[in-house]
C-alpha cells in the first residue's frame, strides 16, 4: 500500500489520498490522471489493466486501486 501511496502522491500531491474515498466522483482524479495512474500502476507491479477494468468505482479510493491490482496480480 505504500508504494501506491507514493505513485499516487507523485502524479497528484495536491491530493488525500488516505482520506478521499471519492477520487473520481469527486474530481480528484481526472482521466489523464488516471491514464498516468494505469502506467505506473503496470509498471510497478508487472500487471495488465485492461479497458475494461478502467472504470471509476477501481478508482475511487486507495483501497479499490489496491484491490484491483492484488486482483490482476492473482490472476
Amino acid at each position: 500500500m505504500e508504494s501506491l501511496l507514493k505513485i499516487l502522491a507523485e502524479i497528484r500531491p495536491d491530493v488525500d489520498f488516505e482520506d478521499n474515498k471519492e477520487l473520481v466522483d469527486s474530481g480528484e482524479l481526472d482521466s489523464f490522471d488516471i491514464v498516468t495512474l494505469v502506467g505506473e500502476l503496470c509498471d510497478a507491479y508487472d500487471i495488465e489493466i485492461g479497458a475494461d477494468e478502467i472504470v471509476p468505482e477501481n478508482f475511487n479510493s486507495v483501497e479499490a486501486i489496491m484491490a484491483l491490482v492484488t486482483r490482476l496480480q492473482e490472476d
